[in-house]
């Protein structure tokens, strides 16, 4: 399972400060944390909600400038401007990378689907249209088609697609962890070539224990198809839990890379 780290991204408050102060040290290091701890992407989102779109493109920049010359692993492009998007493409030089995220909205997907196509980019896809998230999974596979039929369009193949089959919290609506579980096995089914993903942590929004809800949650997701998950990749017991997932989920041949995590010690229990 690919491992997005979250870490990065301005609507935590303590991020969003080290961004306005331009504590480059501090970023650095946790970017470096992040991938050392076995992050294939570094998410990277300067949006806190406050301050100018001017002040965030600038900010955008900076982050990139400064993380890809301190890390190998790819970024993920984090943002709901495309402008934003745009503003760090332009400083982004590795590549791989993954834009996140576009959705079945017309000026979105028009806005963003050329840049996807462009820089053959990986993409995150959210299950959801201008009406905002679907309650049904059927509305989220419509989303869904509408994204992949423009996309491809434009030449992008099923498998630069991430298609997020959306994570409400269960407390506000206990079937919501079901939607999604059915949403991701019918993603799967519907396009055997793309790829899932989601924000984990959105699943146990205001409960407690959540670190638990989202270690329990991974592993049904796994089962239901998940391929990526944009994590904390600092949290070693939900790290394990995804080499767990990918061995009892039949991608792990002869459990090559749980043993291998095992003998470095990354599993912990």
């Amino acid at each position: 399972m690919l491992v997005i780290g979250e870490n990065i991204n301005a609507t935590n408050k303590s991020i969003a400060e080290a961004i306005g102060k331009r504590d480059e040290e501090f970023l650095v290091n946790l970017a470096k944390a992040q991938a050392l701890a076995g992050a294939d992407f570094i998410d990277v989102n300067a949006g806190s909600g406050h301050g100018s779109p001017q002040e965030t493109i600038k900010s955008i920049t900076w982050l990139v400038k400064i993380i890809q010359a301190a890390v190998e692993k790819p970024l993920a492009i984090d943002s709901d401007s495309p402008e934003v998007i745009k503003a760090a493409l332009q400083e982004y030089r590795g590549e791989k990378l993954l834009i996140n995220s576009v959705t079945a909205e017309p000026a979105r997907l028009e806005s963003i689907g050329p840049l996807v196509a462009e820089r053959e980019a990986w993409v995150i896809a959210l299950a959801m249209g201008t009406e905002g998230i679907p309650a049904r999974v059927e509305e989220r596979l419509a989303a869904c088609e509408r994204i992949m039929s423009y996309l491809t369009g434009l030449g992008v193949k099923a498998g630069q697609v991430l298609f997020d089959p959306l994570v409400l919290p269960i407390a506000v609506d206990t079937r919501q962890g079901l939607v999604t579980l059915k949403t991701i096995e019918q993603i799967k089914s519907h396009y055997p070539d793309a790829r899932t993903v989601m924000g984990l942590s959105n699943i146990s929004y205001g409960l407690p224990k959540r670190k638990l809800v989202n270690r329990a949650f991974v592993l049904m997701a796994a089962y239901a198809g998940l391929d990526a998950v944009i994590i904390d990749p600092l949290d070693n017991k939900a790290m394990s839990l995804i080499k767990v997932a990918d061995m009892l989920a039949g991608k792990d041949p002869s459990c090559r890379a749980y043993l291998r995590a095992h003998r470095r010690g990354d599993i912990v229990d």
